[in-house]
């Protein structure tokens, strides 16, 4: 295919979802959102879910919306995942990786086979979040569940699933379950052997960008980059081989690209990743508990009757006194939904540090806190690979974030090159326009990015500053850990 195409992607997160409409004509790309829903959990059957069928209809109005396209992908969040039934069906709601089912999971399944070698195998950060450990707890609680599945779909090959028909695993989403092999590309029989799970509910990965089905009109169906994460990073505009980046959302995903996996004990005790990415690297990066601080606490102050833009967080925690306090963002006590500025102020309690009492000293903590994790990762990163990094790019909607973008340029000492703001949409684009034949691959599709697409740098500054802080915040965590 030459010339122009149209493409859709639906980017949906942990909060919201979006259909996106993109045109790729005479060398350009113009994209504008067609529908943007909210994402909605709910306690079904004693359990935190995703609310699928409300999705999916809003799906079918994205759609509908979009008029004529010439194909449609989805990517989403990692690890999560719905079960098909012999029909076809789906068996339960798919449940949220923030369930509390996992929450003792962890320590027994680690008895069966010790961390470093479950990260040698499988390269993901252990976490209980992760799709091996979910199944495990599947396992325990619902074995009837288990035993009726007959096929396992991640969720944005769920969507698409339910959109023509054909069942597909993209390898970028499957990378994030903790029962893949990064440097093959298939499933882990022996891991999932000595959990005592079936292989049969598992397809064979396939290649992002790969065609799948067709939806009634005869658009296609693309498995793009399931895992979001693997979108913003294929829309990466740089080619300098010592760039980190940092897709900014709910989740914080820090990282590096890499031509090989890292799986040493050392990576494993630092708790990076591997996954696999759009273009056949392996993006090598930390899970970090990022904007969901602040989407939660501006949730909470709602549900006390305080209502706050997110502007209006970001102004308050500027005028807040800076560097008192800290918090560790991957502390357990985080994950759960609830009163993140409660629990802000108890870990400070806790630790012997100020207090936090108003909204815009609760917001600084939070804000200074992500950027000094990412500080910590980012050396965790250099040690591991060796590499020292000329630039952090920060992709998607944290880029709107001017002050968590120039405080990770002071943490860090790095330049911040932030944008696009819509890097997840575009790395969707632009892997199904390789596709569909209308770019000759991934590489150019940056480039043109590159071109098109407003980038805001930041440069370092009060770095001494910055260093006393990060000493501090090492102390913090050290203290916290012996607690």
């Amino acid at each position: 295919m030459s010339g122009r195409a149209a493409v859709l992607a639906f980017d949906i997160g942990a909060s919201n979802g979006r259909a996106m409409k993109a045109v790729y004509e005479n060398g350009r790309l113009s994209y504008r959102e067609v529908h943007r829903f909210e994402n909605s959990p709910r306690e079904t059957g004693g359990h935190f879910c995703w609310d699928f069928d409300a999705l999916l209809a809003q799906v079918r109005t994205g759609l509908e919306k979009a008029g004529s396209f010439d194909s449609v992908a989805f990517d989403t969040w990692g690890v999560d995942f719905g079960l098909l039934g012999r029909d076809g069906k789906l068996l339960a709601p798919p449940v949220h990786y923030r369930d509390a089912r996992t929450k003792d999971v962890l320590g027994p399944a680690l008895k069966k086979m010790g961390a470093a070698e479950l990260y040698a195998r499988t390269g993901n950060q252990i976490m209980a979040i992760n799709t091996l450990f979910q199944l495990l707890a599947l396992k325990r609680e619902q074995p009837e569940l288990l035993r009726k599945a007959k096929t396992l779909l991640f969720m944005p090959d769920l969507f698409a699933y339910s959109l023509c028909g054909k069942a597909a695993c993209e390898r970028s989403i499957a990378s994030t379950s903790q029962m893949l092999d990064p440097r093959t590309g298939r499933w882990r029989s022996d891991v999932l052997e000595a959990f005592g799970l079936p292989e049969r509910i598992l397809l064979s990965p396939v290649p992002s960008g790969t065609v799948t089905g067709a939806l009634p009109g005869g658009a296609k169906v693309i498995a793009a980059a399931g895992h979001d994460t693997q979108c913003a990073v294929a829309a990466m505009p740089s080619r300098v081989p010592d760039a980190a980046f940092l897709s900014c959302g709910t989740w914080s995903l820090l990282g590096t690209e890499l031509d090989a996996p890292v799986l040493t004990e050392e990576s494993c005790a630092f708790g990076l990743s591997n996954e696999l990415g759009a273009n056949g690297k392996v993006d090598y990066l930390k899970n970090i508990i990022g904007l969901w601080l602040i989407q939660e606490s501006r949730r909470e102050w709602r549900r006390r009757g305080q209502e706050f833009s997110f502007a209006d967080l970001e102004r308050l925690a500027g005028e807040a006194r800076p560097l008192r306090s800290f918090i560790d963002p991957n502390a357990p006590e985080f994950t759960p939904p609830g009163d993140i500025p409660g629990r802000v102020r108890e870990f400070c309690r806790r630790t012997g540090q100020p207090v936090p009492q108003t909204v815009g000293e609760i917001m600084r903590c939070i804000y200074e806190s992500l950027a000094l994790t990412y500080r910590s990762a980012l050396e965790q990163l250099q040690k591991a690979t060796g590499r020292r990094f000329a630039v952090l790019h920060i992709l998607g909607g944290g880029t709107k974030d001017r002050l968590l973008s120039q405080m990770s340029a002071n943490s860090t000492g790095l330049p911040v090159v932030a944008g696009p703001v819509e890097a997840t949409a575009l790395g969707n684009f632009i892997i199904q326009l390789v596709a569909l034949g209308a770019l000759p691959d991934l590489a150019s599709g940056r480039a043109a990015i590159a071109r098109s697409e407003p980038l805001k740098r930041y440069a370092p500054a009060d770095t001494d500053a910055w260093d006393n802080a990060y000493e501090t915040y090492r102390k913090i965590l050290t203290l916290r850990s012996e607690q």
